[in-house]
């Protein structure tokens, strides 16, 4: 079996994007699309990785805000809490 040389294999290539406004955490993906999230904790060698790479990383983007739910999402979440679909809580509420 061959043996691979490691100066053959090319550096991996990452793309980083912030993963919060404090800036505490990176996202990092590499080509094939595996994540990774870095501390920034300067004893860590992935971040330490990034800062000497001299790559940036994107601005971090809060995700939007959810609308309110309506009464009716708000009742079948309830509702499906206690296991209970709104067919039996009607069944329930006019048996005699």
């Amino acid at each position: 079996m061959p043996r691979t040389n490691t100066a053959d294999i090319a550096p991996a290539t990452y793309t980083y994007e912030w993963t919060d406004a404090e800036q505490t955490t990176l996202r990092r993906t590499d080509a094939e699309g595996n994540v990774a999230f870095v501390p920034t904790d300067p004893a860590n060698r992935d971040y330490a990785e990034f800062l000497s790479s001299g790559a940036t990383a994107a601005d971090y983007v809060a995700p939007p805000e959810l609308p309110e739910p309506t009464t009716e999402e708000k009742v079948n979440h309830l509702l499906s809490d206690y296991g209970l679909t709104r067919e039996e809580m009607l069944a329930a509420l006019t048996a005699k």
